[in-house]
């Protein structure tokens, strides 16, 4: 009898309240639904003892170094901060960094993309810092697509020698920012996103990507996929993102599984860290 493939989240926030105070409920339920590593993801400085502190207790946990895009008023990250934290054990990630203009009237009082300049900045700091330590990035782009590809490009990260590459997480763009991504060398990586019924067009793009370029998170606590929309997410919910991409790939989810955790095995090369 073969052993059945694991589940790998390439994305997750253990580190935050709602998740930490159920981690033993959490890590049970991952056993269960055969789920066995996560990568838990940095959002700022202050938060990146409690999220390491994860990694280094279970052995199954990784962690990355990053400030997200849309944190303000918390530690800006100089390069040697990144550098130095980054070669911590069980440390195997840059990010989350990237862009996020979302609604950017709305919720930065009115500023411009101009006005935006400090999360352009932060970006380069972190790429220059993946790129010292030969480290893949964890990119976040929300309304923001065409000036994280024009940064990644102008800091080098085009696919050549030389270039960190990375994962473009939770992927909500278009299928022409899917491709330019797979053209700089990075990976796609789906969240319950794709099981919404309003996101036909995610599906198509999760259809294309290549199998070698594929990987699935939840960004729990967040974005809980079909069927616990609305509810708290947890690792443990992956197969389901990972269900949904079986479908519309017309494979079966072992294979989701299977592909998945050896891209997420290439890419952030957890064995040794």
């Amino acid at each position: 009898m073969h052993c059945q493939p694991m589940f790998v989240d390439s994305h997750c926030h253990l580190s935050f309240p709602e998740l930490t105070a159920q981690l033993g409920e959490i890590r049970q339920a991952m056993q269960d639904a055969r789920v066995d590593r996560a990568l838990c993801i940095c959002t700022t400085l202050e938060e990146f003892e409690s999220v390491h502190a994860l990694a280094m207790q279970y052995d199954n946990f990784w962690a990355s170094v990053g400030v997200h895009p849309d944190n303000e008023g918390v530690t800006e990250p100089a390069l040697h901060d990144l550098v130095e934290r980054s070669a911590r054990p069980r440390v195997v990630a840059i990010g989350e960094t990237g862009l996020d203009y979302f609604q950017m009237d709305q919720r930065k009082g009115g500023r411009t993309v101009a006005d935006l300049e400090w999360q352009r900045e932060r970006f380069r700091t972190h790429i220059r810092a993946a790129r010292q330590v030969c480290k893949p990035l964890v990119i976040h782009t929300r309304a923001a697509s065409a000036d994280t590809l024009a940064i990644l490009k102008q800091e080098g990260e085009d696919g050549s020698a030389g270039a960190a590459g990375g994962v473009f997480h939770c992927f909500t763009e278009t299928a022409e920012v899917a491709r330019a991504a797979l053209d700089l060398g990075f990976y796609i990586s789906f969240s319950g996103i794709v099981t919404f019924k309003n996101a036909q067009d995610l599906r198509e793009v999760a259809a294309f990507v290549p199998p070698d370029r594929l990987l699935i998170e939840t960004d729990s606590p967040y974005l809980a996929p079909v069927p616990y929309r609305g509810k708290t997410n947890n690792p443990s919910y992956v197969p389901f993102v990972a269900a949904e991409l079986a479908r519309v790939r017309n494979v079966g989810v072992q294979e989701i599984a299977r592909l998945t955790s050896a891209n997420f095995e290439r890419l952030f090369r957890p064995s040794s860290s």
